[in-house]
Parts: C-alpha cells; structure tokens; sequence
C-alpha cells in the first residue's frame, strides 16, 4: 500500500495525533506515494453546466435535506469580527421560510478556544505541525476540515463549507442534486489553462482535464459522505502542490482552491455550478438572485459614485483595513451612485455590529 493510501486510511481511522504524524511522513514523501484516489475517472459532463438558480417553490412540499454550514478560521481579530458577522445573518435566515440551514460551526484552527466559543458553535481543530503551511495559512483549513469531519458529530447529511467574510442575504436552499455537489464557479480557476501543471496531481490516465471543475472549497453543497472522502486528498494535494515550485508560482494564493477542485475530480464527485450563488462587489453590482455577497474585493467610489479601483477611494469599505482591529459601527453609507451590492453590505455590516453584544470589545 502506498504512503498516501496508508495516510487515506489513517486519516479515516485513527485518532488525530496518529493523522499528525502522517502528515509529517507524508509532506516528505514522494506525489505517487502520496495520493489517494480512485485509479481512474469517468468524465461526469464534457463541459461544466451552468445553469439557473432552482425555484424556491421547488422545495415546498418536500422534505427538507438540511445542510450544516462550516466556516474555517484562525484566532485573529481579522477572521473574528467576520466570522461574528456572518454567525449573525445565518441565525436571521435559517429558521426562515425556503431555508435547508441546520448548524453552524466555526472551525477553529488555532488549537486553542477563544472567548467567542458561547457565542458561535466552534470546533477547535489543531493547525499543522509547524513550518508546513510555508508562511500560507490556508493550507490549515483541508487540514482542519479532516479533523472535524473525523470528530465531530455532525447532524445533517449534507455541508456547506463557506468562509468569514460571506454574507448570508437570504434563506439557502440546499443547491445539490444527484449525487453532485453545487458549487461557485471562479473565473480565475482554468483547469484547461494549467494543463500540464494540473497533471502532475490528476494523471491522464484519471480522465479529461475537464473533469476538474473551476471552483474552489467554498461556497460548496455536498453530501457529508462525500467530503469525508475528498477532504484528505485535498489536504494532500495542497501539501504537495505548495512543495512543487511550478505549481505554487502558477497558483499563488488560490493553491488550496485547485487543490479541492483537483480532489473533487479525485473522487469522481462533479459539481453543478451556480454563477448566482455569490456575487462580490464592486464588480457585481446587484443583488439579483445570489444568497451570500463575498466581500473578497475593495470598494473604492469618489464622492459622486465613480468606482477608483486600485486607488484607494474618498469613500472606501475594504476589510484589510481592519486586519488588526475591529470595524467601528455605523461605517459611513456609500455616497449616491454606489451600486445596490454595495450599499447592502455595508447596511447589512452595520446592523450586525449594532446587535451583536460587546462589540469591539
């Protein structure tokens, strides 16, 4: 048996320490040796579809098939003041009508709790041995979904692994259907682009290099079952694409997001991608259908509406400008002429810092 099988089948089995050690062994084994997976992949679509948001009606009537929402993060006051802000808008949709929202749990990798633990449903995962994330803290979360997925007791049968700054603007739905997961797709994830990068980790012999769908982790619909068998080949991916220098140079700071798409495509598990899933301002300018605004990207408009991008503007909301401290309340509102999306952040930031308690503190 391989390292990587070996590695699949402790991951599954053991205990976490065990899971750490292998970790250790594996980083320094060789990528054949590494990696779990099927030994061969049917192509699911010879193209990605894209298709419209199901109606809410549709899930009237039915059964709901809950999902619980999974939010990585670290002990920062960056990821914190997030994290509380989106804790707050998925208890004011949850119980709410069209809604397939069961738990919540933020997934702490600090190892260690915080003081925010009665306040938001927290599993506290233990980061990697140090040194491993090479100074790139995101190859923490495959790492810290293994071990609650292993842990953990996790009611519902399916996940919606999501992130800090996501804000829930309405009732979600559970998106997936038939056996595949609903996902985002990202414009700047291009499997066919990186070809012959992406092969050192899905062989020719797993099938089209369209079996990998341009997605990251998050936002992800997908069974539980599912992602027990994907999260470790993610985290060993990762691993492996952040030693190989031509991939960390090709994939940056979305490595871990090729990664997934990379272990999804692994187990043969294809994605029906949701372009309204999301939407991130300033670039989308409405909210139209989506259920999260993903506030990735800066807002930067001059005093008439006018977006200055890659300026920093006479009205701004950028969340690295809160990267050591908490936002204050009542951020000042766009001036006339900043699109809807915008506004609607900010308004909705504001209400959650308003009731959320201690704020700041």
């Amino acid at each position: 048996m391989g390292w990587g099988k070996m590695f699949f089948t402790v991951v599954i089995t053991f205990s976490a320490a065990l899971i750490t050690y292998n970790i250790l062994i594996s980083a320094n084994a060789s990528f054949k040796q590494e990696f779990p997976g099927p030994s061969s992949a049917k192509t699911l679509f010879s193209q990605d579809p894209i298709i419209k948001m199901p109606s809410n009606n549709n899930i009237i009537n039915k059964k709901k098939r809950l999902f619980h929402t999974a939010v990585t993060s670290s002990d920062s006051v960056y990821n914190t003041w997030q994290c509380r802000i989106m804790y707050y808008w998925f208890k004011k949709f949850k119980d709410e009508p069209n809604s397939e929202m069961g738990g919540f749990t933020r997934i702490l990798h600090s190892g260690k709790s915080d003081r925010f633990m009665d306040e938001i449903p927290t599993f506290v995962a233990q980061p990697l041995p140090s040194g491993m994330d090479q100074g790139y803290i995101v190859l923490n979360r495959p790492w810290a979904f293994v071990q609650w997925l292993q842990q953990a007791q996790i009611e519902e049968d399916y996940i919606l692994m999501s992130e800090p700054d996501h804000v829930i603007v309405k009732p979600i739905p559970n998106l997936s259907k038939d056996g595949l997961g609903a996902a985002f797709p990202f414009f700047y994830i291009e499997p066919k682009k990186y070809e012959s990068v992406l092969r050192k980790f899905f062989p020719q012999q797993n099938g089209p290099i369209t079996d990998i769908d341009p997605i990251g982790n998050s936002p992800v619909i997908l069974s539980k079952e599912a992602l027990k068998k994907i999260a470790p080949t993610w985290m060993n991916v990762s691993l492996a694409m952040k030693k190989d220098p031509e991939a960390d140079k090709a994939f940056g700071w979305v490595l871990e997001m090729y990664a997934y798409a990379v272990a999804s495509a692994l187990h043969n598990v294809g994605n029906v991608l949701h372009k309204e899933f999301m939407i991130q301002p300033p670039w989308d300018t409405e909210i139209g259908k989506a259920f999260i605004i993903h506030y990735t990207y800066g807002c930067d408009y001059d005093m008439k509406g006018k977006m200055t991008y890659g300026k920093i503007g006479e009205w701004r909301f950028d969340k690295r400008s809160y990267d050591n401290t908490w936002p204050p309340k009542n951020l000042s509102l766009p001036p006339p002429g900043v699109p809807e999306s915008v506004v609607t952040l900010v308004k909705m930031v504001n209400e959650a810092t308003a009731n959320i308690p201690n704020w700041g503190s």
